[in-house]
């Protein structure tokens, strides 16, 4: 095979294999993402309202979870529930697996996020509150976590755009994501620099674009900023 027809295979194969990983991407790495970040969120916030309680079962049962999820590596994690549980009857489909393993690390990492937030709200806003009679519950949802959102977005923004490229991760327990197609097409053209890089760069617009978006989401909110 000479240059030209060398070059000719590997732009067909490129072109070939650049919708199926494109719709792999759009019809399960987007949505899984979505999902898992959605339901990580609502799992981060009751995480930190937990840390912040003054109840210690729950501030102890909070730390103990946060302290497991960060202090394993997400594909180990991933292995455990779609693996693991199987040998205790507990069989899920790779796409659940993926959403709860997917949900269970952001909530770990969303919930200091979160809780850092909180934090950082002064504390006459509390009391400010309470000189009105709103209970520590209503000071929290009124006034407390509108201000904290604020602060949080630009971090749990990041945590999206990495949990996007964590999907990948997923292939190694079967789910047809987009790096699973991927490395399908390799098997079968055993050309994997090209769509190694191919899907590298598929990847790579999908976090410019939600960084744009981040960017104007942040703009948006400056302007309730008080400055």
């Amino acid at each position: 095979m000479n240059l030209n027809e060398r070059t000719l295979r590997l732009v067909q194969i490129a072109l070939d294999s650049f919708w199926p990983m494109l719709k792999a991407g759009i019809a399960f790495t987007v949505p899984v993402a979505l999902i898992a970040f959605t339901l990580g969120l609502i799992v981060g916030l009751l995480t930190a309202i937990a840390r912040l309680s003054k109840v210690k079962p729950l501030i102890g049962l909070a730390k103990f979870y946060v302290w497991i999820i960060r202090g394993t590596p997400l594909l180990v994690q991933l292995f455990i529930i779609f693996y693991g549980l199987a040998k205790v009857n507990i069989i899920l489909d790779p796409l659940p697996a993926a959403i709860i393993g997917f949900t269970i690390n952001v909530g770990a990492y969303s919930s200091e996020v979160i809780r850092a937030a909180i934090l950082s709200i002064p504390k006459g806003q509390w009391e400010a509150a309470a000189s009105i009679g709103m209970t520590r519950t209503q000071a929290l949802k009124r006034i407390i976590l509108p201000q904290a959102a604020r602060v949080s977005i630009p971090p749990l923004f990041n945590s999206f755009i990495s949990l996007i490229k964590d999907t990948s991760l997923a292939a190694s327990i079967t789910l047809t994501e987009m790096f699973q197609v991927a490395q399908r097409v390799t098997a079968a053209t055993y050309e994997p620099l090209l769509l190694y890089v191919e899907v590298a760069f598929i990847y790579l617009i999908f976090c410019t674009v939600l960084s744009a978006v981040q960017g104007r989401v942040e703009k948006k909110l400056d302007r309730f900023v008080v400055k």
